[in-house]
């Protein structure tokens, strides 16, 4: 890792927030992004809970909805829902994927944390990827269809019900399906109903290969710094899914692209030559949903300066609803769905001045816009703003 200039720059947690809100969009919406801007802004965002992430990348485009991600998903094809980092659900930009596939096809295999009995040989796994990556290829497949699909072409052994999962039992092929986006051969597609269904990421990319794997762990670092950095080879791997070590001989193998720098104090990395801050301090009240909150925190702790007070007792231990105050969490929020009316509680954990009670007003108000329903924005049992 290069030292590059001699004189180390120095930033204060404070302008270390302001660079991440506004590299988050969050500072200010976008006004000329597109969902695949902000997703790839992102580093990628997370995807377990569908409505979470069209609240996500709505939050940071200034009068989109759902529609809009939905239509970038499904229609446009300009984003795709894979498994990405430790093995999560993500959306990326889908001009991005070849990169991402031959990072995370890059890292370090993982360990099994199965028993002898349910786990998968080296080869048995490879020869379930090759079937999902042939089955797949021309197709869009429900969960039930795909495994009949693998165990036809692999062998019985695949459709064992030997995984644990939730009050029943999995096959024994399904271990590594979060392997299998992480590789390129599967991505989500379309609903079916109130079925999910799986196809391949070649239908919407033809004729693409993996990128050269320097190259796309380069660019897996560099969208981490930006998103997330200042940042160590520490908080990357935590944020990746990697081993400690690994990553921090991928940071030295960097030493030409990163430049250190010192947050109060404390030696980080950014991408060599992006030192810059806002003029501003951070500023703002946001309401961030599921998986948000947490990839704010995950992408780079110490959790106790993003989390401060009651927040780290109320707030950290769990993947909630965040009420993001000035970049720091500063409460929980939570939500209700009855047809076309949203009810919002928020748990303020500090007291909120006149003009943040009226931002937060607004947050809840747009909250309702882009899930397309009528907002009733409460905190406690008091309404402060938004339509009944």
């Amino acid at each position: 890792m290069s030292d590059r200039p001699t004189e180390v720059p120095c930033l204060s947690w404070a302008e270390v927030r302001a660079r991440r809100l506004e590299r988050h969009a969050l500072a200010t919406p976008s006004e000329n992004s597109r969902p695949a801007d902000i997703v790839g802004a992102m580093a990628g965002t997370h995807a377990q809970v569908m409505s979470a992430a069209e609240l996500a990348v709505g939050l940071r485009l200034a009068g989109a909805t759902r529609t809009d991600v939905r239509e970038a998903l499904w229609t446009e094809h300009s984003l795709v829902k894979t498994f990405g980092p430790r093995g999560t659900v993500h959306l990326f930009p889908t001009r991005d994927l070849p990169l991402w596939v031959a990072a995370l096809s890059a890292l370090p295999p993982s360990q099994n944390g199965f028993s002898d009995d349910v786990r998968m040989t080296p080869g048995q796994v490879e020869a379930v990827l090759a079937a999902i990556a042939d089955t797949l290829r021309d197709d869009e497949l429900t969960i039930d269809e795909l495994g009949d699909a693998v165990v036809h072409r692999t062998g019985p052994w695949a459709g064992d019900l030997v995984m644990p999962a939730f009050q029943g039992m999995w096959p024994r092929w399904r271990q590594v399906m979060h392997l299998a986006g992480m590789r390129g051969a599967l991505c989500f597609g379309p609903n079916r109903g109130r079925k999910v269904t799986y196809t391949s990421p070649g239908r919407w990319l033809p004729g693409s290969e993996p990128a050269d794997a320097s190259a796309a762990l380069s660019h897996v670092v560099r969208s981490y710094l930006h998103a997330y950095g200042p940042a160590t080879p520490q908080r990357f791997a935590h944020w990746l899914g990697a081993p400690v070590r690994w990553a921090s001989d991928l940071f030295s193998s960097l030493a030409g692209e990163l430049q250190r720098v010192e947050v109060e104090g404390a030696s980080a990395w950014v991408a060599a030559g992006d030192t810059e801050v806002p003029p501003a301090p951070p500023r703002g009240v946001r309401l961030l949903p599921y998986f948000d909150g947490y990839a704010y925190r995950v992408g780079n702790q110490p959790p106790e300066l993003l989390y401060p007070g009651r927040a780290a007792e109320r707030v950290l231990p769990g993947n909630f609803q965040v009420l993001l105050v000035d970049g720091v969490v500063a409460g929980l929020w939570h939500q209700r769905r009855s047809g076309r009316r949203i009810d919002i509680t928020v748990e303020p954990l500090v007291q909120l001045t006149a003009s943040q009670r009226d931002e937060l007003d607004h947050q809840g108000e747009r909250v309702g816009e882009i899930l397309e329903a009528s907002p009733r924005l409460t905190i406690g049992t008091v309404t402060v703003g938004g339509h009944a």
